[in-house]
């Protein structure tokens, strides 16, 4: 019996605690469209993503090219001529593949200028997030584009209106 109490008492009282918190949402993407630097930042990473991809599939074309030639060729071609040939496809093609990991790889030069134009305008957000949570004394923010699946969210709980007006820009109007 004092083992039901302990529970039902534990019961309650986390119920209780839970209640007692305060929490709100806000849509990163929502706020970071008003962020003109950020969609600046973008503009200029979609144009340096374009530019290497060029790069990238000219190289692979350029193999592609060597290889149908090989192959037009292979029948007239002694041994080491097509060993030759073969080791230069090899090589152009492994050269293309470095090429595309050190520009769009794990830690590559994208992901790195990323880091270089994007991080401080989300540091800024998240300065920016935390100073309106502290203000309206809420215990949580959720960001409704993470992973977190919000099934419901009243509009009332939506502060990134004040995450923007915090940061300085005018709700409503979308940076170009």
């Amino acid at each position: 019996m004092k083992k039901f109490l302990f529970v039902c008492f534990f019961v309650f009282i986390a119920s209780v605690s839970a209640f007692a918190q305060r929490f709100a949402y806000v849509d990163s993407e929502y706020i970071l469209q008003h962020i003109p630097e950020y969609t600046s930042a973008q503009k200029q990473l979609d144009a340096l993503s374009q530019t290497w991809q060029k790069d990238v599939d000219a190289r692979f074309a350029e193999v592609e090219k060597m290889y149908k030639a090989y192959q037009a060729d292979q029948v007239l071609l002694t041994d080491e001529m097509r060993k030759r040939r073969e080791n230069e496809i090899v090589e152009k093609e492994r050269a293309a593949k470095e090429f595309q990991r050190t520009k769009f790889g794990f830690e590559g030069e994208l992901y790195q200028q990323r880091i270089k134009m994007i991080k401080p305008i989300q540091d800024r957000v998240a300065k920016a997030v935390q100073a309106v949570a502290e203000n309206a004394q809420l215990d949580m923010i959720f960001d409704k584009n993470s992973n977190v699946i919000m099934l419901y969210a009243s509009l009332r709980l939506d502060k990134s209106n004040d995450v923007i007006t915090r940061l300085g820009y005018k709700p409503g109007t979308l940076a170009k």
